[in-house]
């Protein structure tokens, strides 16, 4: 009787274990069923993943590495040169412009030096004018003198000749006068000399006074030939300061206009590129913002495949463990 609930007993605790080892490998199997169910789908879900990645990667760039950018390499070399030809362009532009002012102020001292010398012959033309109308006067009154010189020679002629007509009548007249005392002096003679004298006198007189009017107006003459050579001179000088004046003022005016078409086309040249390169900025900041879209969804996409991948390493280890079990 004792035996009996021992081997009961033992083989109650076989059937147990049998049932509980059952047990077991069920509750086993269907995890293993589930994990695999599981791994099936993530496997599925990783492959449609790959896809997917390899799609975009196809698109967008190589899966493996970087994205390559060497096409816009020669796009960036083209654009540096456009900006350093640009820039030279400038530099060329503002050593014109430097040159043309620095042209403009030589014009300008040279102006100034050409008025300086017009308003000193202006000043020296108004200083010879009162000189000229000196001569003028001085010329008026010697011919004034001149004249009346010869109006009271021709009266001096005249009244000789009058009193020389008297005197001849005197002197031819019918008188017959008988004095009776010593003869008297030679009245003809005496008047003869007295003419001869004053004949010689009013010559002399009139030589001197030829003399002096000849003299007067030669000294007014080479006065007014070297008046008038010295403002056919100054005439001359203004003349050709006025065309030299008119022909710096042209080229002044030449200058200015040259330096604000320069100045147009230089701030025309600025607003083209500054717009140019605003719009490569532009450009340059949404390929920076693609960039970081781009980095930002493969670093997300390099989690969930890491975390894919550590899932599966777990999956494998698990279904590792079940191999090693099952074994």
């Amino acid at each position: 009787g004792g035996g009996f609930p021992r081997a009961g007993a033992g083989c109650g605790d076989g059937i147990l274990f049998a049932n509980n080892e059952k047990a077991t490998m069920q509750n086993l199997n269907d995890r293993l069923a589930s994990y695999l169910d599981k791994v099936r789908l993530l496997e599925g879900d990783n492959a449609d993943l790959e896809c997917k990645i390899r799609e975009w990667y196809a698109k967008v760039g190589p899966s493996c590495e970087p994205r390559d950018y060497s096409c816009y390499h020669k796009e960036i070399e083209d654009l540096q040169n456009q900006i350093l030809c640009a820039a030279m362009e400038t530099n060329k532009i503002l050593l014109n412009i430097d040159n043309n002012r620095m042209t403009a102020d030589d014009f300008r001292v040279k102006y100034e030096t050409e008025c300086g010398l017009r308003q000193n012959v202006d000043a020296d033309i108004c200083n010879l004018r009162p000189v000229l109308d000196q001569l003028a006067s001085c010329k008026t009154d010697l011919q004034l003198q001149c004249e009346a010189l010869t109006e009271e020679m021709c009266c001096l002629k005249t009244n000789h000749e009058e009193e020389m007509s008297c005197l001849r009548k005197q002197a031819t007249g019918d008188v017959s006068v008988e004095v009776n005392a010593c003869p008297g002096p030679d009245l003809r003679k005496i008047l003869e000399d007295l003419r001869c004298q004053y004949e010689t006198l009013m010559e002399r007189n009139r030589k001197e006074t030829e003399q002096w009017y000849a003299c007067k107006m030669e000294e007014v003459n080479l006065e007014v030939v070297t008046s008038s050579q010295e403002i056919e001179s100054s005439n001359k000088q203004v003349t050709e300061l006025r065309r030299q004046l008119q022909a710096l003022e042209i080229n002044v005016q030449a200058q200015l206009t040259m330096k604000e078409n320069l100045e147009s086309s230089l701030t025309e040249t600025e607003c083209r590129y500054n717009k140019y390169l605003a719009e490569l900025q532009t450009q340059i900041s949404c390929v920076e913002q693609r960039l970081a879209e781009i980095r930002a969804e493969m670093e997300c996409q390099n989690q969930e495949y890491k975390t894919l991948l550590d899932v599966k390493c777990r999956l494998e280890q698990e279904i590792q463990t079940y191999h090693c079990l099952l074994e």
